[in-house]
């Protein structure tokens, strides 16, 4: 019985994690008419983006990182391919509040405090008062910025405002969050910090998270997968899965790993001419 019981034991094979997408693009293009001509912003963007990953997009500017992001929130509509949001099209996803936005700028409302910036979109969304109120604490305390509650934009520094916006992002608890560069005009100590934070942020809450970035380091460092993008038409020409740790203390900058990595999306930028005119 003993040995029967053996061998049936090693005929079962371990459950595997089954990856869940949560963004899939095929095919995917968008061609702008202008006045001056068509402007072809992307062109056969094939990518998917599991439940769960950091995914960092990086190439230069105009190369369509901003546009790709501005699909899958449904601010701009593909003029070719496919791409769904959860199963749903990116209209059935933003009709359904499946995403946070987070822009370049804080875009905070001056004359609102804090907590009321955080609640504007659970006001719009029909929130009880009791939900509003649970929610905004829970936010602010995500992004330590309990205690400040009452103060107004103004009051804040750039980074403190950032957070404020992620805070907002987070209130109604979609899965997804995309964020647009929220980083880039604040000074290195404090992008540093709040790089940190945000990795944090995203341990404690498993979301996925879709970040554009001009920074190597900052796309390393934050990222499970690294989308490298070519100068327009913007096209996918590389996507290099992280093999650092989840838990990254600030100096993991210096490790071999962590260069190793970022020396090839820096290699991957040149492939793609990202340095020409």
């Amino acid at each position: 019985m003993i040995d029967q019981m053996n061998a049936l034991a090693s005929q079962i094979k371990p459950a595997t994690a089954v990856s869940v997408p949560v963004v899939e693009a095929k095919g995917l293009g968008l061609t702008f008419e202008t006045n001056d001509g068509p402007v072809h912003a992307l062109s056969n963007v094939n990518l998917t983006i599991n439940k769960g990953d950091f995914v960092s997009f990086i190439g230069p500017s105009g190369c369509g990182k901003t546009t790709f992001l501005r699909t899958i929130a449904d601010l701009e509509q593909p003029t070719a391919g496919t791409l769904s949001v959860n199963s749903m099209t990116p209209r059935q996803a933003r009709e359904a509040r499946a995403y946070g936005y987070v822009f370049q700028a804080a875009a905070l409302l001056p004359w609102r405090t804090i907590e009321r910036n955080v609640a504007l979109p659970l006001e719009v969304m029909g929130f009880s008062r009791t939900d509003v109120a649970e929610r905004i604490h829970r936010t602010l305390e995500l992004v330590n910025l309990t205690g400040f509650e009452k103060k107004y934009p103004w009051q804040l520094s750039g980074g403190m405002q950032q957070r404020a916006s992620i805070a907002r992002a987070l209130a109604f608890d979609a899965d997804l969050l995309l964020m647009d560069e929220p980083f880039g005009a604040l000074d290195e100590i404090v992008r540093d910090h709040l790089n940190s934070q945000l990795l944090e942020l995203w341990a404690r809450t498993s979301k996925t998270i879709c970040f554009v970035t001009h920074s190597i380091p900052e796309a390393v460092y934050l990222s499970t997968k690294i989308v490298v993008m070519s100068p327009r038409p913007g096209r996918v020409t590389d996507v290099i899965e992280s093999t650092l740790p989840k838990e990254r203390p600030l100096d993991i900058r210096e490790t071999p790993e962590f260069l190793a990595i970022a020396a090839r999306v820096r290699d991957g930028l040149r492939a793609g001419h990202s340095y020409e005119d």
